[in-house]
């Protein structure tokens, strides 16, 4: 076998059926559609959830209570032994050094939890710090500067949750 010589694998390649083209064809009149009604005509579609005209269920059910999920916080988290492993001493832990190191990939407020081992004096300017971390932080010297990310704030005119 030649290396130019490629081709398709015996079935890859079909032919369309060719509706319509009188009744030698086998699939002329109706063209495989059945018989009249919504289905055979050209755009007759219903969209998802029609019940014929009947009230649809998602129409006949309340819809009741409140949603918070428009106000739902999301924090990129980062713990301390993974800061431990990538940082030097005396260094400053924020967003631009985190995606220097590879730690972070996004833009959401950082949050540093205390999973692993910390000896290290790093400098903390970060959204959010948890209370385990903060002790391991303050033990080894050293300095959290908090700066919590501004919150979502909905247009008036918007109702908050619900669709």
């Amino acid at each position: 076998m030649h290396d130019f010589n490629l081709r398709a694998p015996v079935g890859a390649n079909k032919k369309k059926k060719v509706l319509g083209r009188g009744q030698g064809s086998g699939k002329g009149t109706t063209s495989g559609k059945g018989h009249k009604g919504q289905k055979a005509r050209s755009g007759g579609k219903t969209y998802v959830g029609f019940e014929g005209g009947q009230m649809p269920l998602y129409r006949r059910l309340a819809r009741r209570g409140f949603s918070n999920y428009p106000f739902k916080k999301e924090w990129q988290i980062v713990n301390l032994g993974e800061i431990e492993k990538r940082y030097e001493a005396g260094e400053t832990v924020d967003a631009a050094s985190l995606l220097k190191k590879g730690i972070l990939k996004g833009t959401e407020p950082i949050k540093v939890l205390s999973n692993g081992k910390f000896s290290k004096k790093l400098n903390f300017k970060v959204a959010a710090v948890s209370a385990g971390a903060k002790t391991k932080i303050e033990k080894t010297g050293g300095q959290i500067e908090v700066n919590p990310p501004k919150s979502k704030v909905l247009p008036k005119n918007k109702k908050a949750g619900g669709k």
